[in-house]
């Protein structure tokens, strides 16, 4: 088991380095962009992200999760080949002409979103931008399955990379505001689509199944509601805000969710690892303690993140964002929480699609929806912002539990409980501790100074209680020995020459999104 888990993490690791890299930049780059964007800018932003995010789920009609499904029960290349054509072919006609019909409503949904048409034709790009990359999921879940790691590494960082390059283009240089952002996504898909068709080639052939594509659909469809209902969970935040609020108010409630779902660092880079791993493993007869483990020190993981940005938010955007933006502090523990729970949901619900049993998705996250909708209904109104936020982490906690309630029923796992309550206690006490034992300083300092306090109580409570397990322990120290065992190889004299050969690879929300993620 604890090879499958080193598998699994190693993986997590490699994924993750493209995504921290950029999106690192990218929150670092917020400051200087907010010199150039205004908070009314980064409202339009978010309500155009909302319309992004939208499409794109029902561009893919759930079939991106029935691809790696059925890939794995595809027994050689040309039955890949058919898979994968039946699918390509079937987005193409039905995308387009769902594509026709949402550039001629533009003209309607423009005013309706911004009180204006002034952004028409920048929704319109948005919209032929989406489905676009709505077939990048083909060749960027072969390489996740065959385990070509750098290879995926290398394109979705090279992406993401010529994205930022192509904003700082616009926005800051040319001072093109919003539809430089856009016109930055356009601009970098069209190039990347040419350098993708090396990968599409061994996929796409003149061949067409409606056998697969109805077992496609069987499997994806229950996820076409499945996904919409997850974006109105994570959208429907900023519908109210736009309807109770002024536009600055959803530029900096955008802003504060930006920080709080940087966490998604580490939830991205685990999905990309995540799906393969447990179809993988399903069939082997530990599987479910297997899926138990990881459980565990994967809430442990999100529990500690949450913490540290709850703990860190007030000095992280004062450090950061100019004084107009300083509101949006009180965002981020909300939305970080959030974002640990929909990682709770990720792990909890898996037993969904070992078992195909994908039609109670949509119910779950349904449920979801309809309690973030009125969530904000009754909070916005009453709270402003912040009333946003409790409603979007009060969401994901309804769908984590639903869709766990519903994967044990038919793939029970026997989950760690007291492990688990011993985080949850770990996290209470180190985000309590932080607040007590950190004076008020200068954001620099007191960003370091809250992040340390929570490490460290965090880790103290856990060995006080005994979480760590005897043979967990064991296992790590003959890790550890080995490394230590290892013979140090001499470089050779030229070493400065082989070094330099050595390639490492490594919401308005302006951080990029990497491309592409399996959602649950």
């Amino acid at each position: 088991m604890f090879r499958r888990l080193r598998e699994l993490f190693g993986n997590l690791v490699i994924y993750g380095l493209g995504d921290t890299a950029t999106q690192i930049i990218s929150v670092f780059l917020l400051p200087l962009y907010a010199r150039y964007l205004s908070t009314t800018d980064y409202g339009v932003l978010a309500l155009l992200l909302t319309v992004e995010v939208v499409t794109k789920v029902v561009f893919r009609w759930g079939i991106d999760g029935a691809f790696m499904r059925l890939y794995f029960d595809c027994p050689d290349q040309p039955a890949r080949q058919r898979l994968a054509s039946t699918q390509f072919y079937f987005l193409l006609v039905a995308n387009g002409s769902l594509l026709a019909l949402a550039l001629i409503g533009a003209s309607w949904l423009g005013p309706y979103l911004f009180k204006t048409n002034q952004y028409d034709w920048t929704m319109r790009l948005v919209l032929i931008n989406t489905f676009v990359v709505s077939f990048y999921y083909l060749p960027f879940h072969v390489m996740r399955i065959e385990g070509k790691t750098p290879t995926f590494i290398s394109l979705t960082f090279g992406r993401s990379l010529a994205t930022i390059l192509m904003r700082l283009l616009l926005v800051i240089s040319l001072r093109w505001g919003v539809h430089g952002v856009v016109l930055s996504d356009i601009a970098v898909t069209s190039v990347f689509t040419i350098v993708l068709a090396r990968w599409f080639a061994p996929l796409i052939r003149l061949v067409f199944s409606r056998a697969l594509l109805r077992e496609s659909l069987r499997f994806g469809l229950p996820r076409l509601p499945h996904g919409v209902a997850q974006q109105v969970i994570g959208s429907s935040d900023r519908y109210v805000l736009a309807r109770y609020v002024a536009l600055n108010q959803v530029g900096i409630y955008s802003t504060g969710s930006t920080f709080g779902q940087g966490l998604k660092l580490f939830l991205s880079s685990f999905e990309q690892a995540w799906a393969p791993f447990y179809f993988g493993v399903m069939r082997e007869p530990d599987a479910k303690t297997t899926f138990a483990r990881v459980t565990t020190y994967s809430v442990l993981i999100l529990a500690l993140l949450v913490t540290g940005l709850a703990a860190c938010a007030h000095d992280l955007v004062s450090f950061l964002m100019p004084p107009a933006f300083l509101p949006a502090a009180q965002v981020v523990p909300w939305v970080g929480l959030g974002v640990g729970l929909q990682g709770l949901y990720l792990l909890t619900s898996i037993g969904l699609n070992i078992t195909k049993r994908t039609e109670y998705y949509p119910i779950a996250t349904a449920i979801a929806a309809a309690t973030s909708v009125g969530a904000n209904l009754v909070l916005v109104p009453n709270f402003g912002i912040i009333g946003a936020a409790w409603a979007n982490a009060i969401a994901y906690g309804v769908l984590a539990l639903v869709s766990w309630r519903f994967s044990n029923r038919f793939y029970p796992i026997a989950y760690e409980t007291a492990r688990l309550l011993r985080i949850v206690t770990a996290a209470g006490i180190s985000l309590i501790a932080s607040r007590l034992l950190v004076p008020s300083l200068r954001p620099l300092p007191g960003l370091l100074a809250h992040g340390i306090v929570v490490v460290i109580v965090f880790g103290a409570v856990l060995v006080a209680s005994r979480f760590f397990v005897r043979h967990e322990i064991e296992e790590v120290l003959r890790l550890v020995s080995r490394v230590r065992r290892r013979k140090v190889v001499e470089l050779p004299s030229d070493a400065t020459e082989l070094a330099g050969e050595i390639v490492t690879t490594p919401t308005t929300d302006l951080a990029v999104e990497v491309e592409p993620s399996e959602k649950a």
